[in-house]
């Protein structure tokens, strides 16, 4: 069984090899010019303003939170489509009816979800009006 791994760990020691060897060299070979203006933090093309560690509502998080899952819905769709599309030819084992069954099974869990996250107020951007 060791045998059989043996060119996976290989690869794997190369790899780390060079990573580390291109790090250490470019750490000794690499120009060095600091100056006041590169030391400074990068701020979008901006001069620094403010505080570096300011504090984000965390609306945005779960906006970003709820695009992922509805990302990765969109993703799954693809799939779907293409096995929904071998059971119409009769290419796979699964019947349409099925494939179809199993699209509004995840359709409607992504639903239930969308609902709760609508119900608990993560998709409104302004505070209501008893919280202000």
């Amino acid at each position: 069984m060791a045998e059989s791994h043996l060119p996976l760990l290989i690869v794997f020691g190369v790899a780390l090899l060079l990573a580390g060897g291109l790090l250490v060299l470019s750490n000794y070979l690499g120009p060095r010019r600091p100056t006041p203006i590169k030391q400074e933090p990068f701020e979008c093309g901006n001069e620094a303003s403010g505080p570096s560690l300011e504090q984000f509502n965390v609306k945005f998080y779960l906006v970003a939170i709820l695009f992922l899952v509805f990302d990765i819905e969109a993703v799954f769709i693809y799939p779907w489509a293409v096995v929904f599309r071998d059971s119409t030819l009769g290419v796979g084992v699964l019947k349409p009816l099925f494939v179809v069954l199993e699209m509004v099974t995840f359709v409607a869990i992504i639903l239930v979800g969308l609902t709760y996250a609508w119900r608990k107020g993560a998709l409104e951007w302004s505070l209501p009006e008893r919280q202000r």
